[in-house]
């Protein structure tokens, strides 16, 4: 009764809390330690809280749910305010998967790695939601473990990827020991002013600019054994997270997916229409609908999108503006000046000027 009264308390008072199938949301284990964490790297934890509008004590409870938005908040001002830039890629290496609660413990349950990365992704629903995990395996030869959120309203996510990866990584490395190291690592955001520091929390090369977040690594090791394989606690722990877990809604799924595809291909070039339908495997005519409902034509998307990271890259002072326009798909320097100014009034530099000052 009082774990009940808690729960309703939180979704009337509390920002952070999932209140509605539109805000899409993530079990608050996700955050389990960070209060200890900020602590630690001399952060105010009530105003990094505060700031991202979550009550400290819902961090970490294994059956709460944060709104993802608000979580995603959570790690970027931790990062802000601790000026620990690399906030998000350290908490994750040291996150153990225990702590990310039933789904965690569901994936060291498993028989196998791969029965423990096929229990990630076929579970992730249920932990986090308007977000993608997958398994595939490249024409290389690597397997790949990738990650990704597909809300596009949710454009400060670079913490969130690097702590999840980290997360991931410990998976890994709970059946193939502490020194295992993936192949390679992928982040889609750009590279950040303390890249080495990549490298040496996942032992591998990192990659920055990618298409999505992935760790790359050879497929024999999916058939080493978990050294806590329990199949009777698996089975528990599925019942659970299914039982507390609720599928996303359909509302707005083929919009978001053409934003987060838009976004993917930028550094490409800006993407035809075309390509992306086929990427989609969805006919224009239903692309065209979708738009008009919402009162925007494909090019006004593909703006919104480009001016979204534009205002998010121009405030990371160590990003080139040459390396932004080419992150938004733009082939000259002065066509991404025009268009930051007709977004903005402003010009880049002093966009960027103005944001430092503040």
């Amino acid at each position: 009764m009082l774990e009940g009264s808690a729960i309703s308390l939180a979704t009337r008072q509390d920002p952070g809390a999932t209140v509605g199938v539109h805000a899409p949301g993530v079990l608050a284990s996700a955050a389990t330690g960070i209060v200890g964490y900020i602590e630690r790297c001399h952060g105010d934890v009530d105003r990094i809280f505060g700031n991202a509008h979550i009550l400290p004590d819902m961090a970490g409870s294994p059956t709460l749910k944060l709104r993802l938005s608000a979580f995603c908040r959570l790690f970027e001002e931790s990062a802000s305010q601790t000026g620990n830039e690399n906030f998000g890629l350290w908490f994750g290496n040291q996150f153990q998967p225990r702590d990310l609660g039933m789904w965690g413990y569901a994936a060291v349950s498993a028989p196998t790695l791969g029965a423990a990365l096929e229990c990630l992704v076929g579970l992730f629903r249920y932990h986090q939601e308007s977000s993608v995990m997958q398994m595939r395996v490249d024409d290389d030869g690597l397997a790949r473990l990738e990650y990704q959120i597909t809300d596009p309203s949710i454009i400060e996510r670079r913490q969130d990827a690097e702590l999840s990866l980290g997360m991931f990584l410990n998976v890994l490395r709970e059946c193939c020991g502490g020194h295992w190291s993936p192949e390679e690592v992928h982040f889609e955001h750009p590279k950040p002013a303390c890249a080495r520091e990549h490298e040496v929390a996942f032992g591998a090369p990192v990659y920055f600019s990618q298409r999505t977040n992935a760790l790359l690594f050879r497929p024999a090791d999916l058939a080493r054994p978990m050294p806590a394989r329990d199949l009777r606690l698996l089975a528990v722990m599925q019942t659970c997270l299914e039982q507390l877990g609720s599928r996303p809604s359909q509302d707005h799924m083929l919009l978001d997916r053409m934003r987060t595809a838009v976004r993917m291909r930028l550094p490409e070039g800006c993407p035809s229409l075309k390509q992306i339908a086929d990427e989609l495997r969805a006919p224009v005519s239903v692309i065209h609908q979708d738009l008009s409902k919402a009162g925007l034509t494909y090019k006004e998307m593909v703006e919104e999108v480009r001016r979204d990271l534009a205002l998010s890259y121009t405030r990371q002072q160590h990003l080139p503006f040459s390396e932004i326009a080419m992150l938004l798909g733009y082939s000259e320097l002065s066509a991404f000046s025009r268009a930051f100014r007709r977004w903005t009034g402003a010009a880049p530099r002093d966009y960027r000027a103005a944001a430092y000052d503040a």
